[in-house]
């Protein structure tokens, strides 16, 4: 769990943006920060409840836990989302990419094209900005990870297509 948080804390600073002035002193440049009016915001443990996937999305028992919203400038989100054996999303893509970070079970990944692909915990997966794709859990064990992804006019996803049975038994 340390690995996951130390993960998931490195991506928050990665994509976090902070704004600094340039202040020169003599001869030596440094830089500040900027303020602002923003402030931390704490969503404690517990307080965000899990909502039904929806079936338009994916195939089998899925529970979506938000976890955090884009917060302007950022675009950045992110979710928990458990899968029961067999569960699985719907084909889709992402404008700026995703990092799913698998905290419980076993699952599979796929993008387009290419072979089913095993992910288990404290696996951290990267899916490239508009590549074609589907996750979810093996037949035979959930899958639990948290979702990071930025979005592009308040749209995190472009869902596409079911992944069919026959796709999710290759």
């Amino acid at each position: 769990m340390k690995l996951v948080a130390m993960a998931l804390i490195s991506l928050l600073m990665f994509a976090s943006s902070v704004t600094y002035a340039q202040v020169s002193s003599q001869s030596t440049a440094s830089q500040i920060p900027v303020q602002n009016s923003q402030t931390i915001k704490i969503t404690r443990s517990g307080s965000q409840h899990p909502k039904k996937g929806p079936e338009e999305y994916f195939t089998g028992s899925v529970q979506v836990q938000p976890l955090f919203p884009a917060n302007d400038p950022s675009r950045t989100s992110g979710g928990k989302v458990t899968f029961e054996p067999g569960a699985r999303s719907a084909w889709h893509t992402h404008a700026f990419g995703q990092i799913l970070i698998v905290t419980e079970g076993t699952g599979w990944i796929q993008q387009w094209g290419g072979p089913i692909e095993e992910i288990r915990k404290g696996d951290v997966v990267w899916i490239p900005a508009g590549v074609k794709h589907w996750h979810g859990a093996a037949p035979n064990t959930a899958m639990t990870h948290i979702a990071i992804q930025e979005e592009l006019n308040g749209k995190a996803v472009e869902w596409m297509e079911k992944v069919s049975d026959e796709q999710y038994r290759k």
